[in-house]
């Protein structure tokens, strides 16, 4: 992608931890602007944190929720901008909860997220609450939860960019990306209680080798099936860093989910066959052993946008 600012760190490889930080803004234009200087001091952090370990590849995503970016930065707003959108029935439902700002912090190692996170949420004071805090980790060989490998079917290469980053289709916000977050609790019990064989149809691909079934036996409403989606003949995809993540004394077993997309539409269509189905009532099965807990839909501005936004107040863009 030609002429497009530098984005975030959206496309950095995956790494060993991470910390997902969900906040909502407290009330009151001092606490508003104390977001907005932070803007500009996000990436100096991420520096001077990794410079004590500069293997560790430690990188912070800032994500902004609409009701956020109306509050703080006003208009112009990002074209695909909106609140999370719910799909599914009572018992089945991807559910919206709160949230205006994300932080995704990663690196090989949990300490640099540590510090990293205590940092940023020095500088925030209580201009931010926390509803959500995660400490995920990469389960052996980039195994989910449930112990299939996640993320197989990611964008490569030139490919990452291409399906993450905006470009002249909203070009205020070239360089920027929209990401999808939720938090999935797991009835490992239950799901344990299944053979091999019924968790790859669930799935949709082989546990040990992480093959794809052949789709003369995988069911229609498997995992892959639901989160595979064409537009005009072509495969759109997403950029997925999921974690799992856990408290083994509480017997709490999880995953969180966050996709990357230059648009939220391909992970909102994939959440409508997930939880709806595909026809309707043709749902993904690994529904009926893990639950979404929380929902968030947010944008990310390119390096260049984040830190100018430190000065940009809504009057002065109204």
């Amino acid at each position: 992608m030609e002429n497009v600012p530098m984005p975030q760190a959206v496309c950095s490889p995956i790494t060993r931890t991470a910390i997902f930080i969900v906040a909502t803004l407290a009330p009151g234009s001092q606490h508003a602007a104390t977001v907005r200087t932070l803007c500009a001091d996000v990436a100096a952090l991420v520096r001077s944190v990794g410079k004590r370990q500069p293997a560790g590849n430690l990188s912070c995503v800032c994500g902004f929720g609409s009701d956020a970016w109306d509050r703080l930065f006003g208009r112009p707003k990002p074209l695909s901008l909106h609140k999370f959108r719910e799909f599914g029935p009572g018992n089945r439902r991807a559910i919206a909860t709160p949230g205006d700002v994300l932080l995704h912090i990663r690196a090989e190692q949990m300490d640099l997220c540590f510090e990293l996170a205590t940092q940023l949420m020095k500088r925030l004071g209580d201009a931010l609450s926390v509803v959500d805090e995660v400490h995920g980790f990469r389960n052996f060989d980039m195994r989910s939860m449930v112990g299939f490998v996640d993320g197989t079917e990611n964008p490569e290469g030139s490919d990452i960019a291409k399906f993450t980053i905006i470009g002249e289709e909203d070009s205020a916000f070239a360089g920027g990306s929209y990401v999808l977050i939720q938090k999935y609790i797991h009835n490992m019990d239950a799901w344990n209680d299944l053979t091999v064989e019924e968790q790859e149809r669930v799935i949709g691909r082989t546990k040990l080798e992480d093959i794809e079934l052949d789709e003369s036996v995988k069911p229609s409403c498997s995992h892959s099936s639901l989160t595979t989606i064409e537009k005009d003949g072509e495969e759109v995809k997403i950029l997925r860093d999921n974690m799992p993540f856990g408290h083994p004394g509480k017997g709490e077993f999880g995953t969180f989910f966050i996709g990357y997309a230059r648009s939220p539409e391909p992970i909102e269509k994939m959440l409508e066959n997930m939880f709806v189905g595909r026809p309707p009532g043709n749902y993904d099965r690994l529904l009926d052993f893990s639950k979404a807990v929380t929902g968030g839909l947010f944008f990310v501005p390119s390096a260049a946008l984040l830190e100018n936004l430190s000065e940009r107040e809504p009057e002065a863009l109204s």
